[in-house]
């Protein structure tokens, strides 16, 4: 079973496949800090719009990274509290995605 772990702290942004509980396939990190440094500390709006920005690229290339592809029908991203970003990104609004790996024929979607 492949497993998508996606989590937003105060200033980071993570993403990271796992298959069988036990191999890391991916584990992509966007990071804050420098964006924070110059407040001297993080700023919870800040944060929460950089997650934003930061969620789907940082998915995609844990994905990519992972050769998996995910079949989720789209949903209009809103601006949550940061912790929130993650879970809402994750379930697609929702529902369960389904995880397969990705075909190594260029002919499939």
């Amino acid at each position: 079973m492949l497993v998508l772990g996606i989590e937003t702290s105060c200033d980071e942004t993570a993403a990271a496949v796992v298959e069988d509980g036990r191999r890391i396939l991916s584990d992509v990190v966007a990071s804050q800090v420098a964006l924070h440094a110059r407040y001297g500390g993080v700023v919870p709006e800040v944060a929460s719009r950089q997650h934003l920005l930061q969620i789907v690229p940082v998915v995609q290339a844990a994905l990519n990274e992972a050769e998996v592809a995910i079949h989720a029908p789209e949903v209009p991203l809103r601006l949550p509290p940061a912790p929130q970003d993650g879970r809402g990104a994750g379930n697609g609004g929702g529902g369960r995605s389904r995880c397969r790996e990705r075909s190594r024929n260029p002919a499939d979607p």
